[in-house]
């Protein structure tokens, strides 16, 4: 395969159901790749959380290495919650979380 320039592979597929190139949180204490699918985000940055309580799987499908960190502040502030590297899985108890940082 030759590939242009500025041309891009081809995207991985869906990552227990998350869409290639978003950052999926499942319903509570509803497996990954379930059709319990919740929220996806596609954009870089701070994306508040609101009525998410207990365990909740969170995909990260993004591509080029972009991680995704749980935030216990909203807006992104405070960030020590788990982090989500591309093309894996945390399961996370959201109660405390009330944001997701989606890295560039």
């Amino acid at each position: 395969m030759t590939l242009l320039p500025g041309a891009e592979r081809a995207h991985p597929a869906d990552l227990y159901g998350c869409p290639s190139g978003a950052v999926c949180i499942y319903a509570r204490d509803q497996p990954a790749g379930s059709s319990t699918l919740t929220d996806t985000y596609w954009s870089s940055g701070a994306h508040n959380l609101s009525d998410h309580y207990g365990w909740h799987w969170v995909v990260n499908n993004r591509r080029g290495g972009a991680g995704a960190t749980l935030c216990h502040r909203f807006d992104g502030g405070d960030c020590t919650g788990a982090t989500v590297p591309t093309g894996s899985w945390v399961a996370a108890d959201l109660g405390p979380i009330h944001s997701i940082r989606l890295d560039p």
